[in-house]
């Protein structure tokens, strides 16, 4: 199986198999507990229809759209994602140059594997930060002031990650950051030379925006569940957000909000935006998939905010499907890891190409000439 052998995102999880050692691919590929928030994040969006206007003049369209401030050429955001030097060696690398030849929002995560310096040197795309609130509250301010300094367009607040979910996958299998080679997995990583040869010969595997604070950011292998018990403020609250809100002074948006109460409450704090998520269903198994959250979030505060819908994205379709629901844009982690798991940038590229058409070819077939006037009218839903 080839890059050029991928068609949609199924095909990159497929490819990204193959090159993968077993415990990485359970990583991305895993979640919380029996899995049935993952699933259901994309099955939701098979209970909504498009119902299609015809005769309508589609020789141009127009995809883009204004996304926290910035212009971007699709409504989409390639959601901020930890340890992406663990699935390719140019890890965010590959990423920002991607987001930013295609004109559209990435993001990093506070256990990035480059630095929050490197990515905004490489790159005057729209990008964002995502902040892990820790206990040590030197590193929370060194990673806003640094992102200050860097001229990032925004910052997230991650607010569903206090503690960690369950993720049985990475149990068995062991996996740390950074991995390490345990015996049940070591045939694995034997049968996978290229990404075992740019493990062990590239660069040190550092989590750069934490290890001048903490020792798990100089190369101690951890377990992310770990890391998150031992190492995340859980006494966060509302008020640390406010307080995130007034020190950061940017864009700033609440990532991991799943009920309207909360959206409500996201608004009276000054956020910009919020991300309907459940991080894709590696917290809370049993958690509703965002999509089936947007309707009631939208009621009770669609035009006050930003909304973007994050979790389950594996098609151009299910972008349009949201946006007709009310969101501002749609986001994945997933839909561009596999990618960038199976072949580095140009995986990347070559998935946000397909993303791409099937947007625009979506749109076409939709009887819409740009991503404005999708509206609830196209969407029927089902009756269960």
């Amino acid at each position: 199986m080839k890059l050029t052998d991928c068609h949609n995102i199924d095909d990159f999880r497929k490819l990204a198999k193959r090159r993968l050692p077993w415990p990485v691919f359970d990583y991305i590929d895993g979640a919380a507990d029996d899995e049935i928030t993952k699933a259901r994040n994309t099955s939701a969006f098979d209970e909504v229809d498009l119902v299609p206007d015809v005769l309508a003049g589609v020789a141009e369209i127009d995809t883009s759209r204004t996304i926290m401030g910035r212009e971007s050429t699709l409504p989409l955001i390639l959601s901020p994602t930890a340890l992406q030097r663990a699935f390719h060696r140019d890890g965010e690398r590959a990423v920002a140059k991607a987001a930013e030849k295609f004109g559209v929002w990435f993001g990093i995560s506070s256990l990035a594997t480059h630095s929050i310096e490197e990515i905004a040197a490489l790159t005057g795309g729209p990008k964002l930060f995502q902040l892990y609130v820790h206990k040590d509250a030197g590193l929370n301010t060194s990673m806003i002031e640094r992102c200050q300094a860097a001229k990032f367009d925004a910052l997230a607040l991650t607010v569903d990650t206090i503690v960690s979910g369950k993720r049985e996958r990475c149990l068995r299998s062991g996996f740390t950051t950074p991995p390490r080679f345990s015996a049940s997995a070591l045939w694995s990583y034997a049968t996978r030379p290229r990404w075992t040869l740019d493990y062990v010969f590239g660069p040190k595997f550092r989590l750069p925006n934490l290890d001048e604070h903490v020792q798990e950011g100089t190369g101690k292998a951890v377990s992310i569940q770990d890391y998150f018990n031992t190492m995340l403020d859980t006494n966060m609250d509302w008020d640390t957000a406010a307080r995130i809100r007034q020190d950061w002074g940017g864009t700033f948006a609440l990532k991991g909000v799943m009920s309207a109460a909360d959206a409500r409450r996201a608004v009276e704090i000054g956020a910009d935006a919020i991300w309907i998520s459940n991080h894709g269903g590696r917290q809370l198994d049993g958690s509703r998939a965002p999509f089936d959250q947007l309707r009631e979030i939208v009621d009770a505060v669609g035009g006050e905010i930003e909304i973007i819908l994050d979790g389950g994205v594996r098609r151009g379709t299910h972008v349009l499907k949201g946006l007709a629901a009310g969101a501002t844009a749609a986001s994945g982690g997933r839909l561009y890891l596999y990618a960038l798991a199976a072949a580095g940038q140009p995986g990347v590229e070559r998935a946000l190409t397909i993303l791409k058409e099937e947007i625009e070819r979506a749109m076409r077939l939709m009887g819409v000439t740009s991503v404005d006037q999708l509206n609830a009218d196209l969407l029927r839903y089902r009756q269960g």
